[in-house]
């Protein structure tokens, strides 16, 4: 960076002047794990350019979600509230119905002089979870298995007959979307590949405001289909399994044996039929694709005149198991499901190239991009600015929470895993000694301190679940939402 643009970058950083504040790019990607190399989850797994971005950039090492599941994660990050502040606490809840006056992250910038684009998943994708009055310009989600999708839910998207082959993980009568292998279809023609398009002509335009620009992607979510060179990386022979054990859900409590329970048929089924490395397999080779479409928008940020006054973050709204706790999907409270990649780079930052190794939460999102580009804080907003971590490796954090479900919580210091539900039973992990969480310390009267330092962290109070979108006629080509008549 030369000198003109670094004092560029730097006063963008302090905000003085609005046409020299930093633009923003988003770059997301959908059920995400630590299995990435510069996180070390998985050893072996190739996404160089998200290591490459760790290495120029922030890489917060040990980062959670706000809550392990899409819509729940996605909500928190872009409104600023906290599951148990919105009610918000599963994928068929519209925020707009229950919070109309929220000002979510593109329309806060939007506000403030920016112009604002977007395409794929940054909300949730299905139809009333990405009102349009947010964006100046949106991209809706393309998808890989237009057959599967139902008109109500997805109505920009035309349906067609199912490809013969399909499914092509082999598993006949399986969970609609629960497949994986490799389409029929040209790489430039997936569905991700749609939103990255859009990215990188927007990067190639010429703009005369700073712009927001929030690219999300849907790999590795199921169905995890990918070029078979992605597949090719990944030989089944080499791939290897979770550590798991088999009494490891013995010292759960009922509640947390329920989230762990929640469609373990599927787990079964892949175990049962043999097909648990090809599982992992396509889980690695959707991770390794959800790379390459990352990095091919980083390409274009660097080629593009604003490479030296963008401020990049990279993020996935929720992690995912692979047969730990004898359990696929997300929606629990352990460590598969919340720890996620989470790295920021641009200008104006410090000590870049340096992990933070405190335990941080994406649910800081909007405070921190707000921060950094000079506008003024939304007094609404819950989280707290990561801008201290930024400028200081060894900054004190508090621990972080992640919630699912009313009453149920995770809180995360640099030591401890502390779990409590909404009936009081309680899980803890040593984070330290007990990676796999294997052994559930809660009921040791050694920790009984530990708990309740970290049960302040938790919410003194739940908001009651929101109204589940089942309980509105919804209309896409107006976008409106009308409650139904009690029967």
């Amino acid at each position: 960076m030369n000198r003109r643009h670094f004092i560029a970058s730097m006063t963008a950083v302090t905000g003085l002047a609005q046409s020299r504040r930093p633009n923003v790019l988003s770059l997301s990607v959908d059920d995400l794990n630590d299995w990435v190399g510069c996180l070390g989850g998985y050893p072996g797994v190739k996404t160089p350019n998200i290591d490459k971005l760790a290495k120029r950039g922030v890489l917060f090492s040990d980062a959670h979600c706000a809550a392990p599941l899409c819509n729940p994660s996605r909500t928190a990050i872009m409104s600023g509230l906290r599951p148990s502040t919105s009610g918000i606490y599963n994928n068929d809840q519209y925020l707009r119905t229950s919070h109309p006056d929220v000002v979510t992250m593109p329309q806060y910038f939007r506000r403030n002089g920016y112009h604002v684009a977007g395409a794929g998943k940054v909300f949730h994708h299905v139809a009333g979870h990405n009102p349009p009055d947010q964006w100046d310009e949106f991209q809706l989600q393309q998808f890989d298995d237009p057959w599967y999708r139902r008109a109500d839910w997805y109505p920009w998207n035309k349906r067609i007959p199912a490809p013969k082959g399909h499914p092509y993980n082999g598993l006949k009568d399986f969970a609609g979307e629960f497949d994986w292998g490799v389409l029929e279809t040209p790489e430039d023609q997936y569905g991700d590949q749609k939103a990255v398009n859009f990215a990188k002509e927007f990067l190639g335009r010429k703009h005369t405001k700073p712009f927001f620009l929030a690219a999300g992607m849907w790999h590795p979510h199921i169905p995890m289909y990918a070029p078979q060179r992605f597949f090719d990386m990944y030989p089944e022979a080499s791939i290897h399994i979770p550590d798991t054990r088999d009494d490891d859900l013995a010292d759960l409590p009922p509640l947390a044996q329920q989230l762990a329970a929640f469609r373990r048929p599927e787990f079964e089924r892949i175990r049962e039929a043999g097909k648990w490395k090809e599982f992992v397999r396509a889980y690695l080779a959707a991770i390794s694709f959800a790379d390459a479409l990352v990095g091919s928008v980083i390409d274009a940020l660097d080629n593009s005149e604003y490479a030296n006054n963008t401020i990049l973050v990279f993020w996935s709204d929720n992690g995912w198991h692979l047969g730990e706790k004898q359990h696929v999907h997300k929606s629990t409270l352990w460590q598969r499901s919340t720890h996620v990649p989470f790295i920021i780079s641009g200008p104006g930052l410090k000590a870049q190239g340096t992990s933070r190794t405190q335990p941080v939460t994406t649910f800081d999102i909007y405070p921190t991009l707000i921060d950094l580009c000079g506008l003024p804080a939304n007094p609404r907003v819950e989280g707290k600015s990561l801008r201290p971590l930024l400028e200081n490796p060894k900054a004190k954090h508090d621990p972080v929470l992640s919630t699912h479900l009313p009453g149920t919580h995770c809180v995360i210091d640099e030591k401890w895993r502390y779990i409590v539900y909404a009936d009081g039973s309680e899980e803890l992990y040593d984070r330290k000694a007990d990676r796999n969480e294997f052994t559930n310390v809660a009921s040791n009267p050694r920790h009984s301190g530990t708990k309740q330092r970290l049960a302040k962290f938790t919410p003194p109070t739940s908001a009651k679940p929101q109204p589940q979108v089942t309980d509105f006629d919804f209309d896409f080509a107006t976008y409106t939402y009308k409650r139904k008549a009690k029967p």
